[in-house]
């Protein structure tokens, strides 16, 4: 199907650099802030981008539940597909698609776990039946049927029947902490502007405008 000719032209306010904040942590809180106040769903919602061991890129989407000036948290099992390849490889992208706003953030960085303690702290926050599922699933790993995946967690349930569910020593956190963010806004005639921060060696940052 040839869909060549769907496009829409974006009609937005000029985006200056007078008008970013020093602190790209700080220009980021503002855009989600505004995603929010926005309307758009799962703001938090963003890809992560890791590499195999072959080269192979793999992509999907996992939800951001912390950020600070240290980086940008996200959970997982440590069984993952995604984890394995943090585990071999560090660097990572993370995308946050604000399609309703005609505007992006890219991150790119270093993925390293969190500590024992901070997942703990998360993990007693979830839903309940979100903390059984975490126990349940053996991410990533081939399964016969759902209806096996439906039983399984109806053992949990029995199993953890009273009391506090535990974290388990497979699932926890992971801290992406940037080299590099970019800030892009769609524009009309294609004309996006795009200013990318870069961190220097001395935790500082740079700032410069990119060609769209």
């Amino acid at each position: 199907m040839d869909i060549s000719t769907y496009r829409q032209d974006y009609q937005n306010t000029p985006l200056t650099r007078d008008q970013l904040h020093a602190d790209p942590v700080r220009q980021f809180s503002l855009w989600f802030q505004q995603a929010c106040e926005a309307g758009i769903s799962e703001p938090n919602a963003m890809s992560l981008a890791t590499v195999a061991a072959n080269g192979q890129p793999s992509l999907r989407t996992v939800l951001l539940k912390f950020y600070d000036e240290q980086g940008f948290v996200f959970y997982t099992n440590f069984g993952s597909r995604k984890a394995k390849e943090m585990a071999a490889n560090q660097q990572v992208a993370l995308l946050f698609p604000w399609v309703g706003l005609a505007r992006q953030i890219t991150i790119t960085g270093t993925a390293g776990r969190i500590s024992t303690a901070e997942s703990a702290r998360y993990f007693a926050s979830r839903p309940r039946e979100s903390q059984l599922g975490a126990w349940v699933s053996r991410q990533s790993e081939v399964i016969s049927s759902r209806r096996l995946l439906l039983q399984e967690f109806e053992k949990a349930k029995k199993k953890f029947l009273e009391g506090k569910i535990p974290l388990p020593d497979f699932w926890g956190g992971y801290r992406v902490v940037p080299t590099g963010i970019e800030f892009w806004q769609g524009q009309t005639s294609r004309l996006h502007d795009r200013f990318l921060y870069r961190r220097r060696p001395d935790s500082s940052w740079t700032l410069e405008r990119l060609a769209p």
